[in-house]
């Protein structure tokens, strides 16, 4: 069969839950389940795609907003294969019940998981969790990263994820609407440590390091709801990389998402 290429949904990215849906000829897969099993199944129906038809389910770590409904969806759906690192799993086990031992998979940080025609290739981040890891997808010559949920990215991880396809790049926040908002002083700090997460200018410099010649597509993630907005986002990471004379809207695009609707099915 001809490889239709890889085909990549941002369901709902935000700081109040997370879904990414992947596709290839063989594979439909989600990325986190930091949504209700209801919210997760009617997002999928918005783009013409049945949770029933979803094979795997990949957990970066077990923040609330990345794992609500693991347990729920792993029930639900008992042919779904999830796949976490062991700490992730220990961490998240109280919180989302029974799943099948046969639904259970563990996916060792930096390491590639072969699944016929999907690649699926785990990193270390920087977060103040259990064992946080994202990921970066492979099909045929396509590539597709997500990063979210860190406080810095080494080069190790810029070396393995570079010159993707397509990204979907942390974005968290202003850094001075989060200095100036309501925020408490240590929360403020974590969010802004190297196990915090990722600023509009930290996503920027990151996209400038890693995006090559094959890079379509950065899909802007994980905004704050307190400490950004979509248009400070998108103006900030496209003004600094037109700056360094990036090529924005003319070689690549940069994509906005939205923690209540799904972007549109994107062929990389």
């Amino acid at each position: 069969m001809e490889n239709d290429g890889l085909k990549v949904c941002v369901l709902a990215s935000g700081s109040t839950g997370n879904c990414t849906y992947i596709e290839t000829n063989e594979h439909k897969v989600l990325v986190d389940a930091g949504l209700s099993g209801k919210k997760i199944a009617n997002l999928m129906a918005s783009i013409g795609k049945d949770m029933n038809d979803v094979d795997s389910l990949f957990v970066t770590h077990e923040h609330s907003d990345h794992r609500k409904s693991v347990g729920i969806l792993a029930r639900r759906y008992p042919g779904l294969n999830v796949y976490a690192n062991e700490g992730t799993w220990d961490a998240m086990a109280p919180k989302i019940g029974n799943v099948a031992t046969d639904q259970k998979n563990l996916f060792a940080p930096d390491t590639t998981l072969s699944m016929g025609d999907l690649d699926v290739e785990s990193f270390t981040v920087s977060h103040d969790a259990a064992e946080p890891q994202f990921y970066a997808f492979h099909s045929g010559d396509k590539s597709f990263v997500i990063l979210t949920d860190t406080g810095y990215v080494s080069d190790h991880v810029e070396g393995v994820i570079s010159n993707a396809d397509g990204y979907l790049m942390e974005c968290n926040h202003d850094v001075e609407m989060l200095r100036m908002g309501g925020y408490s002083w240590p929360l403020k700090q974590r969010i802004l440590s190297d196990t915090g997460h990722l600023s509009n200018e930290d996503g920027a410099d990151v996209m400038m390091d890693v995006l090559g010649n094959r890079t379509k597509r950065i899909f802007l993630g994980h905004l704050s709801q307190e400490n950004n907005m979509k248009s400070l986002a998108h103006l900030t990471v496209a003004s600094i990389m037109e700056d360094h004379d990036f090529g924005v809207d003319h070689d690549f695009k940069i994509l906005d998402t939205d923690p209540e609707k799904a972007s549109g099915l994107v062929t990389l």
